[in-house]
């Protein structure tokens, strides 16, 4: 097990210890009752003394009860502990995520993270409760059965004691044979899931193209995949019982003949023939249960490692000691920033941006696809981190504050607008959770969104489901808008979140702007004139670099790209009527 992910074990730590300590003792009583066995054939069967016989079988009946006791609670606290590591791990890994930025996420894909947490946790999980159950179980089992084997016949105890390391070296040879098939299937998992993924999130675009019989036809290429893997597996791993089988079956069979011989030379009674035959079982399933759980911890030492890459992953942002945790205002800086989303030496997707933005100015973004404009707004809320130069919100460099204030104060509504299940006031509250309906409301009526609300039956109370694929692009669009406003914050990015409204409503959420939140600077990324037309200041973005920075007015004189998009939208017939 990696001792960085046993630090997850934590509270669990009593149960982990006990779990062996009564194992011990389980294992102790098993081993001590073929030996009152043999004494109930050898003396009181023998000497036909039923007293003897009686007094040997209560007890043997009340070890076997201790035993059972043992083994219950070792299972028991085995389970306590093993279910709480799980537990732990999956938080501290889920809370390890929370604290990545964007940057850290793209190296891990959603799916991947989602097989992390479920099925790899699962198998650590597994592997950690045999470990401290069954591979301390079976080693002393085998040990004190050898040496109890010892006191009864010399010969036989030799014969075992050549056994076990031949058959743990075929058992072990086996289990390395299966484990490349068994690292694989964890890949071609995260594959299955993200096909899975894909087809659910997207089931309305694949019925409306009848593309069914395709994602049909995908998932069972994949699913074959992961089948064949496991098959190839599995029956590598079938060996073990065939091998054991034969092995013990050949044991006993010497044993026999062995202790046949010492019966007939009178150096061994029946009863100690019939418990050493009892200890060979109880030696050679030990060797089978190590096999299994070597299995199990090679497929889980897998698990573990792509388990220690989330948590190894250092997150790329992190508060200073002394940051700041106020912003003065919506003052936006950018200066000589270059951005590269690989870092230093990578292609770089913002090159030498200079811009300066006061607080409380409506500024429009326009451009073509690719052009970096959401890349430009991502460094503001530092979802990013510039490559070179400096962004600065309030006269701060954005990397001085602490994450959570600025962010607080610098709302973005992204391209790709999330609803959560729960309400419509739930979902709104994120921006702040202490909100009251009237300040809620009060949001929603300047996102224009306060009108479609009222139409439903439970109006506000109405629950959006997974997805909020019960409520149109345009209405997401809305409250969206709506909960980035209840964070009444210095700073509004809407990057590209008006484009599935109609221009009216366009331009009624642009007039709310203006009027109720006049000191908030608002930045609209736009692919439509109209919606940024209007803008104190209008920044045209062309491969990285910014082509242009002037009014509507002023962009239609000296800038070609502007005049060329406004021409083919204004007079082309481009926009909505």
């Amino acid at each position: 097990m990696n001792r960085k992910l046993l630090r997850s074990v934590r509270e669990y730590k009593k149960e982990s210890i006990m779990t062996p300590i009564l194992v011990i003792f389980e294992v102790f009583m098993e081993v001590l009752i073929p030996l009152l066995m043999a004494q109930i054939i050898d003396v009181g069967i023998a000497n036909g003394d039923m007293g003897y016989i009686l007094r040997i079988g209560v007890l043997l009946v009340v070890m076997a009860i201790v035993s059972l006791f043992f083994g219950a609670m070792a299972g028991r606290t085995g389970a306590i502990a093993s279910s709480g590591y799980a537990k732990n791990l999956r938080h501290d890994i889920f809370y390890k995520i929370q604290e990545f930025s964007f940057k850290n996420i793209d190296h891990f894909s959603t799916s991947s993270l989602v097989t992390r947490l479920t099925t790899d946790i699962t198998n650590i999980q597994m592997a950690y409760m045999m470990t401290i159950r069954m591979l301390v179980r079976a080693p002393i089992m085998i040990v004190l059965s050898l040496i109890m084997t010892l006191t009864i016949n010399a010969d036989i105890a030799l014969m075992l004691l050549i056994t076990v390391p031949i058959l743990g070296g075929a058992l072990i040879f086996i289990a390395k044979k299966a484990h490349p098939h068994f690292i694989q299937v964890f890949d071609e998992y995260d594959v299955l899931n993200n096909t899975v993924q894909e087809n659910v999130n997207a089931a309305r675009v694949v019925k409306a193209y009848v593309r069914a019989e395709y994602e049909n036809q995908k998932f069972h290429k994949i699913s074959g995949i992961v089948y064949k893997l496991f098959t190839t597996a599995e029956k590598i791993v079938a060996w073990n019982n065939p091998v054991m089988m034969f092995t013990m079956y050949l044991v006993v069979l010497c044993m026999v003949y062995i202790g046949g011989q010492s019966i007939v030379f009178g150096t061994m009674e029946t009863g100690e023939l019939t418990s050493v035959i009892v200890y060979a079982i109880q030696i050679l399933s030990s060797l089978m249960i190590v096999s299994f759980v070597f299995v199990l911890i090679m497929i889980a030492q897998a698990s573990t490692d792509r388990i220690t890459e989330v948590m190894d992953e250092v997150p790329e942002m992190s508060d200073k000691e002394d940051a700041k945790t106020e912003v003065k205002n919506g003052d936006i800086d950018f200066e000589n920033v270059d951005f590269s989303y690989a870092g230093e030496g990578g292609n770089l997707s913002l090159k030498n941006v200079n811009l300066h933005i006061k607080s409380g100015q409506m500024i429009g973004v326009i451009g073509g696809t690719g052009s970096a404009k959401s890349t430009l707004v991502q460094l503001i809320p530092r979802l990013y981190d510039v490559t070179k130069g400096t962004v600065k919100v309030g006269d701060v460099d954005v990397r001085d504050y602490k994450l959570e204030s600025l962010r607080d104060q610098v709302s973005v509504v992204l391209q790709k607008n999330v609803l959560f299940t729960g309400s419509i006031y739930d979902n709104i509250r994120w921006g702040d959770e202490n909100a009251t309906d009237e300040e809620v409301q009060r949001v929603c009526k300047l996102a224009q969104a306060d009108s479609f609300i009222q139409e439903f039956p439970d109006k506000y109370d109405t629950m959006i489901v997974e997805g909020g694929n019960n409520v149109s692009g345009g209405q997401k669009q809305r409250l969206c808008i709506a909960r980035a406003l209840l964070k009444k914050p210095k700073v509004l990015i809407l990057d590209d979140s008006t484009s599935a409204v109609d221009t009216k409503t366009d331009a009624m959420i642009r007039k709310a702007f203006r009027e109720e939140i006049p000191d908030t600077t608002k930045i609209i990324i736009a692919q439509r004139i109209s919606s940024v037309e209007d803008a104190d200041m209008i920044i045209v973005m062309e491969n990285g670099e910014i082509n242009g920075v002037g009014t509507s007015e002023e962009l239609l004189k000296n800038n070609a790209i502007y005049r060329e998009i406004y021409e083919s939208q204004i007079k082309g017939g481009g926009e909505d009527e």
